[in-house]
């Protein structure tokens, strides 16, 4: 019985270590006009006056569409 356990414990460590993470990120606009980029794209933050401006799969792209909307105007 310790034995099965075991495989149990080592099978499903093994299929959760085999499954990608996934992080997408976010750029919020506030109503002031400051733009931040938010780390996870499903989660919102509580509250309004926020707009998702764009969203990304990884920080790289985040950081290139937040360098974009400044240069755009959209974000200070």
């Amino acid at each position: 019985m310790k034995r099965f356990v075991f495989l149990t414990g080592v099978l499903a460590l093994s299929v959760a270590a085999s499954v990608p993470a996934r992080a997408d990120y976010a750029l919020l606009r506030w109503t002031d006009g400051t733009c931040r980029i938010w780390w996870q794209a499903s989660a919102n933050p509580w509250g309004a006056g926020w707009a998702k401006v764009a969203v990304a799969p990884d920080f790289a792209a985040a950081s290139a569409a937040f360098d974009a909307a400044v240069r755009a105007g959209t974000c200070k």
